[in-house]
C-alpha cells in the first residue's frame, strides 16, 4: 500500500470572493427542460410555478428578477429537480452565469438587497 500517494483533490471554481458576508443556503426546485444548469448560475423564481430558472431580464413572470445563486451543477433534462442555492454571501462577479444576454451590472443592485454581495477576485 502506497502511503504517500494523492488520495483526492479539491478543485476551486473561484465562485466565492471572501468570507466577510455570511453564506446562507436555501432549497429550490429547478424547472425542467433547462438542460444542465451549472454552479454559479443566478436564478430567478418563476411566479406561476414557483420553480427556479436562469434569470433573464428580457422575459416576464418573475424570471426577470434575480433571487439566488445555484450551489451545484443540476441536470434538468428529465424533469424538475430539487437542489440548493446561495441566498447570501460574497461572490466573484466574474464567476456568475446569467440567462439570455444579462450581465452582472443588470442584477447587482437586486442581488445586494438580498444579501448577495459581489466583488472581483484578484
Amino acid at each position: 500500500m502506497e502511503m504517500n500517494g494523492v488520495v483526492g483533490e479539491i478543485g476551486y471554481d473561484n465562485l466565492f470572493a471572501g468570507t466577510s458576508v455570511p453564506v446562507n443556503v436555501k432549497s429550490v426546485s429547478l424547472k425542467s427542460g433547462q438542460g444542465l444548469v451549472v454552479r454559479g448560475t443566478v436564478l430567478a423564481i418563476e411566479t406561476a410555478t414557483g420553480l427556479a430558472v436562469k434569470v433573464d431580464s428580457t422575459k416576464t413572470g418573475g424570471v426577470e428578477s434575480a433571487d439566488c445563486i445555484l450551489t451545484d451543477d443540476v441536470d434538468t433534462t428529465a424533469g424538475a429537480v430539487a437542489s440548493t442555492a446561495y441566498s447570501s454571501g460574497l461572490f466573484n462577479r466574474k464567476a456568475l452565469i446569467f440567462g439570455g444576454t444579462d450581465t452582472v451590472a443588470k442584477h447587482e443592485k437586486t442581488l445586494r438587497t438580498l444579501g448577495i454581495y459581489l466583488k472581483e477576485n484578484l
